[in-house]
């Protein structure tokens, strides 16, 4: 469990759910009582009544009322770790890690070598970011049981004490042989440091010792590519091909140097390796085709290939919304007509995905297909009858048709499905008061523009 709490800090994340199963909650009734007595020694009756009042309310995640009960616990008797703990545990689980500090210190102070309060404490000081304070608990931790010591050197790598983390995986390593984490976690201090040339070696070791190791070879060639050696990581490439001749990973390197030697037909070879590979994921696969996709627009005369590629892509992945990475490629290289294209072609396969509805809509109305984007926000709105940008949309389509007084009652519908989204209100009351302008009504006009000035000056305060 803290292994795995480790990781996730390592990706950014905070601590949501409590750090352990807390198997006082879950025993049956005549376990539970037997262990918290256990823990409890002589209370009285009320203390009791309170105590597990308070499990009752943990166990139903009352977190807060379990604490005030735990509170009348300690009025009546102060020195039990188990209350200060069970009260660090709800705060935990609050996420008021702060707040769980103090309670877990002194359950501590009166449990010192209590594996199950430093285990705990040691995770909440992890949530809270103070690792400076976790490795001293995880230092106490080891004392009772040396299993610890790889979460140390996951520590120590998230307070940036490289050399401690590669000292500890080095005594780990010889005390009970590499195994595939610690590799990892000394590749990824490599990275961190920059030190390409051990990370290199490192890597090359491991492809000597397991030459059927696809990844070795794989992160080989991602620490080549970014150092800029592309040769070295071609020939890596071709390496891992000679040794697993059947691999498509191979080919999830090759077909970019192929690209960048302006080898197209071997390129596609192994795009379609690629886009065929079971063990290759989705994302990977969108990836090469994001790159195809930028080769093409330095290389416009290459579209049909990409029209290929990205229709056995879409077949093979039997995802239709492919299209819509297409689409929104070429509406950041500000490609109006390529994009809509691509939309469109999308809304064919999946006529009611969203994003592409929606895409195609403000494309259309910007490119002024005003006439097929007022058929299409209609579909949209029996598709989605409460997305109310689908409402605002047509209200502008059929403004720029004139058609202003069906505009003027869309919009107002529209408008009922708003919630707390000043900046949209502010454009259906301007869509509304260029209906009423168009109509003449110059009083209406001017309301609705009042409005939303009104509504955006107090949007941007």
């Amino acid at each position: 469990m803290l292994k795995q709490n480790l990781i996730l800090a390592f990706f950014g994340y905070l601590f949501l759910v409590p750090g352990k199963a807390f198997a006082i909650i879950q025993q049956p009734e005549d376990e539970n009582n037997a262990t918290v007595n256990s823990d409890l020694g002589e209370v009285n009756d009320d203390f009791q009544e309170y105590f597990f009042e308070a499990l009752k309310q943990r166990g139903i995640e009352n977190y807060s009322k379990s604490n005030e009960v735990l509170r009348k616990c300690l009025s009546i008797d102060d020195s039990k770790a188990v209350v200060y703990y069970e009260m660090a545990k709800n705060f935990y689980s609050l996420e008021e890690f702060e707040k769980a500090q103090p309670n877990f210190q002194k359950a501590l102070d009166l449990k010192p070598k209590d594996e199950n309060i430093l285990r705990d404490y040691y995770e909440n000081q992890i949530a809270s970011v103070d690792y400076s304070s976790a490795i001293k608990i995880l230092r106490e931790l080891i004392k009772l049981d040396k299993k610890y010591r790889e979460d140390l050197a996951d520590l120590y790598i998230l307070s940036d004490q490289y050399d401690s983390a590669l000292l500890l995986i080095d005594s780990l390593d010889n005390q009970f042989g590499k195994n595939e984490y610690r590799t990892q976690l000394r590749r990824q201090i490599y990275a961190r440091t920059n030190n390409t040339g051990a990370q290199i070696a490192s890597l090359e070791s491991a492809i000597a010792d397991n030459p059927e190791e696809e990844q070795n070879y794989l992160n080989l060639i991602y620490v080549y590519s970014d150092e800029g050696k592309e040769e070295e990581a071609f020939k890596t490439a071709q390496d891992l091909l000679k040794s697993n001749p059947g691999s498509s990973l191979a080919h999830l390197a090759l077909y970019k140097f192929y690209l960048n030697k302006n080898k197209v037909e071997e390129a596609m070879q192994s795009m379609q390796i690629v886009f065929k590979s079971e063990e290759i994921d989705a994302a990977s696969k969108y990836k090469v085709l994001n790159d195809f996709l930028l080769y093409v627009n330095q290389n416009p005369e290459r579209e049909a290939e990409l029209m290929e590629v990205s229709q056995m892509l879409s077949n093979l992945e039997n995802e239709p919304s492919l299209y819509r990475k297409l689409g929104e490629y070429y509406l950041k290289s500000d490609n109006k007509a390529d994009a809509l294209r691509y939309f469109e072609m999308g809304l064919k396969e999946d006529p009611t995905n969203f994003e592409m509805i929606k895409n195609t809509l403000i494309l259309r109305i910007d490119m002024e297909r005003f006439e097929s984007a007022r058929a299409l926000a209609a579909e949209a709105k029996d598709i989605f009858p409460a997305q109310p940008i689908f409402y605002l949309l047509n209200g502008v389509a059929l403004n720029k048709l004139k058609n202003y007084s069906e505009a003027v009652e869309i919009l107002t519908f529209g408008l009922e499905f708003l919630i707390e989204n000043p900046r949209m209100e502010a454009n259906f009351y301007q869509q509304i008061a260029v209906s009423y302008a168009g109509m003449e009504d110059k009083e209406r006009a001017n309301e609705y523009n009042a409005k939303a000035i009104k509504i955006l000056k107090e949007a941007t305060k």
